[in-house]
């Protein structure tokens, strides 16, 4: 066994790291539940454990090695929890813990029982043993093990004949006497043990392949469920009690097991059991209650299940208010108060990816007014849901949430693959949904937008009802959202898509049926010699399209060719969009809904442009074809630099020279590296990567002018001088856009960020932010300057001229590439009076880097992402003030922060009851924090791995990652806590 325990970790700031975990865990392998603590723990594939309770309450430990955790069991009455876990040694073994009787390979642990005492656990294994363990010292006491030998002299000859023992399946504690405990083996055969007197007190003789075991609530009888689909009640009256008739719940035809069976009267809850003919591929739970009896079929398969209900021991029924499932993809709470047995909205463990995460935005300091608007539009979509959160509370609500109230409303936006858009309360620790938008009303498609998941179909047996959101399968990828873009001020949303379509969207508080206009953008212009062999686009409604409250589409543009949108930006105060393609991009005047522009940016000889995101394998030979090139050019220009005629002298002298500048140039840059150029031939060079529109000094110093700057993958810039007429005029007349500037960068590598800074050198404000007063004016009397980040380089021109000023060079570490930019302000956690811009820096290898405006000096850098994981570099998303979102899994988001003053961490208390156990007393109240988990060896029993999770007094600090050299990452790279080694040491 391992021992954890959580511990205050604030005399190591030097492992601290800002991190915080959003959405469901990954790979989720077992489940359990504390009713004194009121707590839930969920273990992972990966070795990780997770604790919830009330909205806020978070904990995170990880064992030491990537093992599955296959059992969590909480000792009762303690903040202790036990976990199972696969060992990947099966004959790894310790001398504080081993079993001289049994083999290695026949210890693996099947059956856990922590006895009420808290002085014992019960460990039934494959060999069909049952060891009895001493609390906490983990000490076998091998006096009071439990063989099947002893077992089978009580059993009939001709039973015992017929069937062996088998494996140990369950072990369950009597409800009203704890010196009994219930034994059930795997070919049938079960008894209850008397633990005073160590012998069988009552056997009872069952034929089929047992499944689980459930007390009822006195103590009179208990249910034994079957791997055929049957249950047996067995009444604890006779000392020898032989199989009763076997019950089925959906009749004699062959069934799928039942996996466990509760009697939580009046109701009964069983696992499985459906016919295997025609349902033997559902994941159900089913509910009877009188005569209602519900199948809940779930989308993904089912992990566990917990029914929390009344413990008074006094109380006649159990009296249970919700049933906790967790399946593979999600969480699933039923409440069973209401009327009908409705879903409740879990305030957090949201399934993000529900549909497949395609992409992410975030918007900081929501104002109220929009706020309450989106959660109103959200709240009409949620009516099929339980009102149990806001009437009641949340049912696993232990511990107490001390972080403060967020300074601000935060929203993350996740495009889907399925066409829909989700908003998210970004605001503090639980990530919740708060409203779900959808695109696919514009189009045609065989998706029944009126599509309802908890329907109950009439007179069905059994009578099924889908319950969850997950729903990984789009009915047309083309329907995936690539790029987003919110104004918080007007209320405006530009949402992109995979088949080149972009939907401009406004906020109407009421449900309204019109028509959306459609606009075609030809990127191409009709050149001769280039044919689309992509996707088709997407076909739109004719006629009114009915929306509901939200955000409704008003105005569609259609890219043609029907490319994925790969950049995209909204201009709410000019009613300007602009997008781009890997064919170019345009500019749509959404108040006029006309086109303005369009640029074409192909590079006549990049064909894999024109062939589509599914034809790129056809070119394979053309990649590497241009690969040899670039490796061929490169080498005949280094043999020109080397060749030549001269004499030695000349060639000492050039070489003494090029020594001597090389070190004045390291002396001046010291992390700078040489860039090497990169071939017009390329593939993607015409891919637009950003858009920028910014009022600025383009043709002279003397008049500023609304423009437009888009930067394409070949490291080419282009500059619009733009025309907007004046708002009394505005519908009157047209927008009119003129190229001003073309820059090409010396060594065409990609542009992904392009920013303008105004006299004061301050990024320019967000469109319409000064006329809400959230912002100052920019300063339109000095000159402007134009950042341009490409993959290899920052640099800074001056406007109008557009001359080069300033440039910084990435990194000395090779293969170093730029990945995402944004402008971030850090403000100070001492005084609210100073704050700085500066860009926040996301390269290839995962590192953050913040860099100082406008003279890019780098001021510090942070390991972040393994650089092997790609997903979670390209999903990364910086907030306005410091913070990040980045996914570590398809289903989980990390969110880490670069400021002191910004951060987003779990800060709770769990309390304890008093109680006595090994002479000593535990105090009233226990501060459990969410800080890291130190492991201490204890023992490994065969294949499984017995942990011990146990709180101590602390106060509370804040939620800990690791960083440097000592930290250590699970298997999606994220951060686990303090490093382990470390805290031995500590221990």
């Amino acid at each position: 066994t391992v021992l954890f325990r959580f511990i205050d970790t604030s005399a190591y700031p030097g492992c601290r790291a800002r991190t915080v975990e959003h959405g469901f865990p990954h790979q989720p392998s077992a489940l359990g539940y504390s009713p004194c603590l009121r707590l839930m723990a969920i273990g992972t594939r990966s070795g990780a454990i997770k604790l919830y309770g009330a909205p806020g309450v978070e904990f995170m430990g990880l064992h030491e090695e990537n093992n599955t955790v296959v059992q969590i069991h909480f000792i009762p009455d303690q903040v202790t929890l036990l976990s199972a876990v696969m060992s990947l040694f099966a004959c790894s073994w310790r001398e504080s813990l081993c079993f001289p009787r049994s083999p290695p390979s026949a210890t693996q642990i099947t059956a856990v029982l922590p006895h009420s005492s808290r002085e014992v656990l019960y460990l039934g294994t494959e060999s069909g043993n049952i060891f009895v363990v001493e609390l906490p010292s983990f000490r076998v006491l091998e006096d009071r093990t439990i063989t099947p030998e002893a077992v089978l002299q009580r059993v009939p000859e001709d039973y015992c004949n017929r069937r062996s023992c088998e494996l140990v399946e369950a072990l369950r504690e009597h409800p009203k006497n704890p010196d009994q405990i219930l034994i059930g083996y795997s070919r049938g055969l079960i008894f209850l043990w008397d633990l005073q007197n160590n012998k069988v007190t009552h056997l009872f003789l069952g034929t089929q392949q047992l499944e689980n075991l459930h007390w009822q609530r006195d103590g009179s009888k208990f249910v034994s469920c079957h791997y055929d689909g049957s249950y047996t009640q067995w009444p604890v009256s006779k000392c020898l009690t032989c199989l009763m008739s076997l019950k089925f719940a959906y009749g004699l035809l062959q069934c799928t097991p039942l996996t466990l069976f509760l009697l939580r009267l009046p109701y009964i809850i069983f696992q499985g059991g459906m016919p295997r003919a025609s349902y033997g591929d559902r994941h159900s739970i089913s509910v009877v209650h009188g005569s209602q009896q519900t199948a809940f079929d779930f989308t993904s398969r089912v992990i566990d299940f917990f029914i929390i209900f009344s413990s008074e021991p006094t109380a006649e029924f159990d009296d249970p208010s919700a049933m906790v499932v967790l399946a593979e993809e999600e969480l699933v709470v039923i409440d069973l108060k209401t009327a009908g047995w409705p879903a409740v909205h879990p305030p957090y463990l949201a399934s993000l990816h529900c549909s497949a995460i395609t992409c992410s935005h975030h918007v900081s300091n929501i104002p109220l007014k929009l706020w309450e608007r989106i959660i109103s539009a959200g709240s009409k979509q949620n009516i099929h849901y339980s009102n149990m959160v806001w009437q009641l509370p949340w049912p696993i609500d232990g511990g107490t949430s001390i972080a403060p109230d967020p300074p601000q409303r935060d929203l993350l936006l996740t495009g889907h693959e399925d066409g829909t858009v989700r908003f998210w309360d970004a605001s503090g620790v639980c990530l919740h949904l708060l409203y779900k938008l959808s695109t696919v009303r514009v189009f045609l498609t065989d998706a029944d937008p009126n599509d309802n998941m908890n329907t109950l179909g009439e007179d069905e047996w059994p009578p099924l009802r889908k319950v969850g959101t997950f729903d990984p399968y789009s009915d047309d990828p083309r329907l995936g959202i690539q790029k987003i873009y919110l104004c918080k001020y007007s209320g405006y949303l530009a949402v992109a898509g995979t088949a080149g379509q972009v939907l401009v969207m406004e906020l109407n508080d009421e449900d309204a049926e019109h028509v959306v206009d459609h606009a075609e953008a030809d990127l191409l212009q009709d050149q001769e010699g280039y044919r689309w062999k992509g996707h088709e686009k997407l076909k739109t409604r004719d006629g009114p399209v009915r929306f509901e409250a939200g955000f409704q589409p008003f105005v569609l543009v259609q890219c043609q060719p029907p490319a994925v949108v790969t950049s995209l930006a909204l201009h709410s105060e000019w009613k300007l969009v602009a997008f781009g393609t890997s064919h170019g991009f345009g500019l749509f005047d959404h108040q006029q809904k006309r086109l303005v522009f369009v640029k074409c940016t192909l590079h006549p000889s990049d064909q894999l442009a024109l062939e589509g995101p599914l034809s790129r394998v056809k070119s394979l030979k053309k990649s590497l074809r241009q690969s040899f090139r670039r490796i061929r050019r490169s080498r005949v220009s280094s043999r020109k630099r080397r060749g030549g005629s001269g004499n030695a002298s000349e060639v000492q002298e050039a070489n003494a020279k090029f020594d001597q500048d090389t070190l004045q140039e390291m002396e001046l840059a010291p992390v700078q590296r040489k860039i090497e150029a990169r071939s017009a031939e390329d593939s993607f060079t015409g891919f637009v990567r950003t858009l920028y529109f910014a009022d600025t000094f383009l043709r002279d110093s003397s008049r500023h002018c609304p423009s437009l700057w888009a930067g394409t993958n070949g490291g080419t810039v282009y500059a619009f001088c733009l025309r907007v007429p004046p708002a009394e005029r505005r519908m009157d007349e047209p927008v009119r856009a003129e190229q001003a500037k073309e820059i090409q960068l010396m060594h065409r590598a990609p542009v992904v960020g392009i920013l303008v800074l105004d006299g004061h050198s301050t990024p320019l404000p967000e469109p319409l932010e000064v006329a809400h007063d959230l912002s100052k004016s920019p300063d339109m009397q000095g000159s402007h300057q134009l950042l341009v980040v490409s993959e290899e380089q920052f640099k800074v021109f001056t406007l109008p001229k557009v001359s080069s000023k300033l440039k910084l060079k990435l990194t000395a570490l090779e293969g170093c590439r730029v990945r995402k930019v944004t402008v971030a302000n850090f403000s100070s956690c001492k005084t609210d009076d100073y704050s700085e811009n500066d860009l926040a820096v996301l390269t290839n290898l995962g590192d953050i880097q913040i860099i100082s405006l406008p003279f890019l000096k780098l001021q510090i850098r942070y390991p972040c992402i393994r650089k092997e994981d790609v997903s979670g570099i390209a999903s990364c998303v910086f907030t306005k003030y410091g913070q990040g979102f980045y996914l570590i899994s398809p289903s989980e988001f990390e969110r880490f922060s670069l400021s002191t003053k910004w951060l987003v961490e779990p800060r709770c208390i769990v309390d304890m009851p008093e109680v006595t156990s090994n002479n000593h007393v535990r105090p009233k109240s226990v501060c459990l924090t969410p800080d890291s988990c130190a492991l201490q060896g204890l023992g490994v029993i065969g294949k499984t791995e017995l942990l011990l999770c146990e709180g101590t007094v602390e106060s509370s600090s804040s939620y800990v990652g690791t960083s440097g050299s000592n930290s250590r990452s699970d298997t999606h790279g994220h951060p686990t806590g303090i490093s382990f080694q470390t805290f031995r040491n500590v221990l």
